[in-house]
């Protein structure tokens, strides 16, 4: 009694640790990018053009989305002095976003043998293992600047979380957004480790001539 009480306390134990290792790596992530040539002060006006929705067994209105990502991202942009306009004005900028979901599925087993080990090829080779299972659903979110003129990605804004409840994730985004937009314009610093990383990451040239 005493032995599969304390079997039952570890399985305890093991679950309950796996779990907060579980929601110590639920944690956001949020990426900007950006071309560090572009003088971003000549950008004035910018125009929402919607986005595309890949949203893998989420009960979601994709127009809830569309609604909400344009009304975040035009905050944003209008508290950094830009105007909207619509997309047959010459917008100076056109938004674009993509959001998308998927699903993972994590299974553990656990058993105890004791000293005798399993019995296999035999009556008794059917054996009962405590199986684990957890299902974990990120989303993201991407949202695009363009220069409509060029047709040239500008500035770009990931983010990535884990959904546990899809009625109340948009307030983590919503806040996620107003972090990432604060690299827009991006400031002088970012914009030199940007050039840095960039000039780090350059394919390295290759002798094309004739021997």
């Amino acid at each position: 009694m005493h032995k599969l009480l304390a079997r039952k306390t570890k399985r305890s134990l093991l679950a309950l640790l796996s779990l907060l290792l579980f929601a110590m790596s639920a944690t956001a992530k949020i990426v900007v990018d950006f071309d560090p040539s572009i003088d971003f002060s000549k950008f004035k006006t910018f125009a929402y053009i919607g986005g595309v929705d890949s949203l893998v067994m989420l009960q979601i209105n994709p127009d809830l989305i569309k609604n909400r990502v344009h009304r975040a991202v035009a905050r944003e942009l209008t508290q950094k002095g830009l105007r909207e306009v619509q997309p047959n004005q010459n917008p100076d900028l056109v938004v674009r976003y993509w959001a998308n979901t998927q699903t993972e599925l994590a299974a553990s087993a656990s058993a105890n043998w004791g000293p005798y080990g399993p019995f296999v090829d035999s009556y008794w080779g059917f054996w009962f293992n405590n199986i684990t299972t957890m299902s974990t659903r990120t989303g993201s979110l991407q949202i695009d600047l363009i220069d409509p003129h060029k047709k040239s990605l500008d500035w770009r804004l990931y983010i990535m979380d884990t959904i546990s409840n899809s009625d109340k994730v948009w307030k983590e985004v919503d806040k996620q957004i107003t972090k990432g937009f604060e690299s827009f314009p991006p400031s002088p610093r970012e914009v030199a480790e940007k050039q840095k990383e960039r000039e780090e990451h350059k394919p390295a040239k290759t002798d094309t001539s004739f021997q």
